[in-house]
Order: C-alpha cells, then structure tokens, then sequence
C-alpha cells in the first residue's frame, strides 16, 4: 500500500508541473486543417491531426481564437467569448477535440483576449447606445481634448492605434470618443470597472470546466492606460527629426499605454480564479502564458508574481526570440539572462508566432536557411524551460506574403501597403502533403499555398532521416528523456567565442551534456576547454548532430559545419 500510495503522489506531482518541460505547438485554426472544404480550417480538423501532434511529442497546443467574431481581426475580435464561431464547428465539436487531446495526453489551451472586444460583443453594443447605459462604463468612453462634447475632431490626446493612425473613434450619437490600442471594431475594455473584472472570471470558468488545460493571454501589458491621458513621447532619429512608421504616423514611445500600473493585480486575480480548477477527470495545473513583450528581464521576472501572489506560470521571454539576428553574443546574454535573473521560475522560449514573419524570414539567409532553423530549434528545445512552438515552423514553413495589394487579407497590410505587408505572410495553410491544396483543404483555402509546399511538407519530410521535422522530434524526445535537459541548469561555456555558441546542461546525478551551435557559413571547430568559463577536457557521446557533421570524441574538438549543430553526453 504504501508503494502505491508513493506512486500515486508522484504521479500527481508530475501532473502538477507539466508545465515545466512543456512543449506547446501553436495551432493558428484558420489554417491548420479543414475537414468541411469551405477553405477555412476547423476543430474538426485539428482533432484529425492530434495522432501527428502525439507523435511530434507535444504536450499542449495553442488555439489561437475560436470563440464567435465578425473576423475583423480573424478572431481577436470576439462578439461572444462562450461560444465557438460557426466557421470553426460547435460546442461539441470543442468538447470533442478537448476529450480527444487528453487521450492522447494532450491539453488544449485557448487565447483569453480582455483587452478590447468586437464592437459587435453586446456588451460594446450597449455601451454605446447612450451615455447612461449600464454598459458605458465598460468601455474608454472620453470628451475631445477641448474637454467638451464639442470637440469632435480633436482627439483627447495623440495615443495611436498599434494598426496606424489615432486610437481614438469619434462616436457621433453620443458625441464622445472610445478608445482602441488595435482596430476600430475592437474597442479597449475599461479594466478599472469591477464588473468587467467579473465577467472574465465568468468566461475563465466557463472554459475551465470544460477541461482547457489554460490560458494565453493576448496583449496582457495593454489593458490599462495612463488616467490622466497624458501624450505619449515622439520618438526622434539621431539627427532629432521624428520617425515615421509604416502608416505614416509619428512613432509613440509607449510609455502611457503599455505596462501601466494595474495589469498585476489582473493576472494575480485570473492566476487564482485558474488555480481552483483541478479535478479528477481534467488533472494537473491549469496554465496561465502571458504575451509579454518587455523590455528587460527585470520586468518579465515581475509577470511570475510571488509565492503568495502568483501570476504567469509562464509569461513569454520574447527577449531572446525576437532578437531576429544571429548574434552569438546577443544570445548568450539574453539566456544568461533567463538562467540568472529569473530566481526558480520557468522560462518560456519562443521564436515565432502568428503576428511575425517566420523563422526563414527573421534569420535565413536564402541559402542555409535550413541549416539556421535547426540551430533555432536546438537553443529552443535544448535550453532549459517550456518551449513554445508555431505551427509548420518544424517542417521549414517559409514566409510567403501577398505580391500585391488586392491579394492581402489582413486589414494591418491593407492600410499600410507597401511598408507594412500584414501578416498573411506567416499565416498561409499547413503543409501537409505535396498536393494542390497540401492536403489542407479540399476546397478553395482562404490564403493560398505558397509553391514551398511541393518540398516543404509533413509527408516528405516524415519519410526523410534528415529533414528538419526529424531534427524536431528528436530534439524533443531529447528534452522529455535525457535528464539533464528535462530538469538540469544553463551553463554557458566559451564565452568569448562569437562564432558558436555553447552550453552545458547540468543536474544532480545526471551526465553532463554540451549543445553548440555555429551561428556562421564557415566551417568552425569549437573547444569548450577554453577561459575561465571552460570545462576540463572530457570525452563525448554524441546524441545528436547535423546531418554533414561529424562525430565529436571531446569536449576540446567540436566540429561544427556551417550552421552546424551538435550535442553531447560527457562520459
């Protein structure tokens, strides 16, 4: 009995940090897989490609928006968050996918959007139907600058829209001005009000009892803004003049939109609200990721919260990801960075996600474009932490934006035409197959296939030892069974090397193991024997390595191909 009883407790303390280790596939359902040939893909689909997700070795995946939405902004518009949009099935068919994912050991987590709505959600409805409704004061209601009613085309201060122009909208009924960080038709929710605070706890538990394994917080640092609606800094070239965006707008600083002071408090709230819901047939921790584009690590660190007041599980360290160079230096300083000054929380590393371009885009170099992706996905899934991946990036997904302007679907490229593209670009259909459609659709998809897809396909690549989609799996069976990786600490070596860059992964009782990755085209040999920061000599096992490169006997002689990766078990 007692055995059983050990077991059991293990078993519940794996269930709780599941988060830990975790790799989380973004699913953009738009794209993904249609099961109903209407171009757009659907839950149906996603459940038909759960065996694919199970086999890549995924433990949860990312929904972006499937609630109901005009699709304005494809779904971070949300006119009811207690519903599934038609275009994407039915309640049951959630249920279904749900039920499905946890078979197969899967969660399924959604995108909670509380900073703005559709301006079709009954509540904006309401809101602006007079400035006595209930509702009003749900929403960033506010008089012309002038400071009276009058002052229509005088916005209460220069605050921008994240997609070009004021981000303030003259409502001429009742003769005030509503505020919008994004589009229009997604006006900002007044977080300052206690009942919006309420209906999200709703929402949360709506979704919580339905077995979600979490949330994703969209655009979580911008719910609150300056109260006193100050004007936000100009920011200036070096020779002082104003820069330009690409919508022909003064670029804003930001410092009275972003980050303010309230958002903690939010998460703390949401982050106890997630934490009652643990049961017998949806076990283990419910996750909160926040989006949390910050400037330094001392402010990510904040979005944990504290032991008595916690908020992310696991906030976004976009700080390493989006450097959108190969910088050895640059990168070794932003992991030292999530290794040093985090404490003993988490770090979530992604590299890409459906508002950037795609890896190919942000780090290729047109030649070696694969080559890089496997040195990305190394320091993604071989540094310590959970892992965020996005969808089609392990088979080599390319960016592929509209040629023109009438072929552009998303309303950013639409109004910024040619500077900004939108970002059609990193949301084309999955690969599956080297079909007419890749196998996403039987019908007309709603972005075309980009030609890649001839080549750069799941079924290709499944059958092909040295694809990038066989360098994914491995690396995550790497990361779930080697110890050192499911649990061991980032130690950086050699480091005044600005060609490779290298790392130990180090826990109690387990073999050491080294990672190097040569960020250059030339053939590099590394020595992680070298500078104070160096190991002494030892001999090596390799685990994994490029499909050109070479074995590696010892830690004094890595061979490293261009863009060559390798990792190693000190023996």
């Amino acid at each position: 009995m007692k055995k059983a009883s050990t077991a059991l407790r293990a078993d519940d303390a794996r269930e709780l940090d599941w988060w830990k280790n975790a790799v989380i596939y973004e699913v953009y359902p738009r794209s993904f897989q249609d099961t109903n040939g209407d171009g757009i893909g659907d839950l149906n689909g996603i459940t038909k490609r759960l065996d694919y997700l199970k086999e890549l070795g995924v433990d949860a995946i990312w929904l972006t928006p499937v609630y109901r939405s005009p699709h304005v902004d494809f779904g971070y518009d949300i006119s009811d968050y207690m519903s599934i949009d038609p275009q994407y099935g039915t309640l049951e068919d959630f249920d279904r996918l749900v039920a499905e994912a946890t078979e197969r050991h899967i969660r399924v987590v959604l995108d909670m959007v509380m900073n703005h709505t559709s301006d079709q959600h009954q509540w904006f409805i309401q809101s602006r139907s007079s400035r006595e409704n209930p509702y009003r004061d749900w929403y960033m209601w506010r008089d012309g600058r002038a400071g009276n009613a009058s002052a229509r085309r005088q916005p209460p201060n220069n605050w921008q829209s994240l997609f070009g122009h004021s981000a303030w909208q003259w409502h001429q009924p009742t003769r005030q001005y509503y505020y919008h960080k994004f589009y229009v038709e997604q006006p900002d929710l007044n977080w300052h009000n206690p009942a919006v605070h309420e209906a999200f706890r709703q929402v949360m538990a709506f979704w919580l009892k339905r077995g979600v394994g979490g949330f994703r917080f969209d655009a979580i640092t911008t719910l609150f803004e300056d109260p006193g609606l100050a004007d936000e800094g100009v920011l200036v070239d070096k020779d002082g003049k104003p820069m330009i965006n690409a919508f022909g707008d003064p670029q804003l600083d930001g410092s009275k939109t972003d980050n303010q002071p309230g958002v903690h408090e939010v998460i703390q709230e949401m982050r106890a609200e997630a934490d009652k819901f643990i049961s017998s047939k949806f076990p283990g921790t419910r996750v909160l990721i926040g989006e949390t584009y910050l400037h330094n690590i001392g402010d990510l660190k904040k979005m944990y919260g504290t032991p008595e007041k916690p908020e992310f599980h696991l906030p976004m360290n976009t700080q390493v990801g989006m450097i959108n160079r190969l910088d050895v230096t640059e990168f070794r300083q932003k992991l030292i960075d999530a290794e040093t000054h985090l404490g003993d929380h988490i770090p979530l590393l992604l590299f890409d996600n459906h508002d950037k371009p795609r890896i190919d885009a942000r780090y290729g170099d047109g030649v070696h474009d694969i080559d890089i992706q496997r040195v990305i996905a190394t320091i993604l899934l071989a540094s310590r932490g959970a892992a965020l991946i996005y969808y089609g990036d392990e088979i080599g997904m390319k960016t592929t934006p509209p040629s023109r302007r009438d072929e552009v679907k998303d309303p950013m490229g639409i109004a910024g035409w040619p500077e900004e593209k939108g970002r059609d670009g990193e949301r084309t259909p999955m690969q599956w197959n080297a079909t007419r459609n890749a196998g996403f659709t039987s019908g007309t998809p709603w972005l075309p296939v980009p030609p890649s897809a001839k080549t750069i396909n799941v079924r290709t690549e499944k059958s092909d030892p040295n694809s990038l989609l066989a360098w994914y799996k491995t690396l995550i069976r790497l990361k779930k069974t080697v110890p050192a990786f499911a649990n061991g600490a980032n130690i950086m070596l050699d480091t005044e090397n600005t060609q490779v860059l290298s790392w130990m992964r180090q826990a109690a009782g387990a073999p050491q193991v080294v990672v190097c990755v040569n960020f250059t085209a030339c053939k590099v040999v590394a020595d992680l024997t070298l500078g104070e920061t160096g190991m002494r000599p030892r001999k090596l096992k390799t685990l994994l390595k490029s499909p050109d490169g070479a074995d590696s006997l010892v830690t004094s002689r890595i061979v490293l191909g261009p863009y060559g990766a390798y990792i190693g078990e000190v023996v």
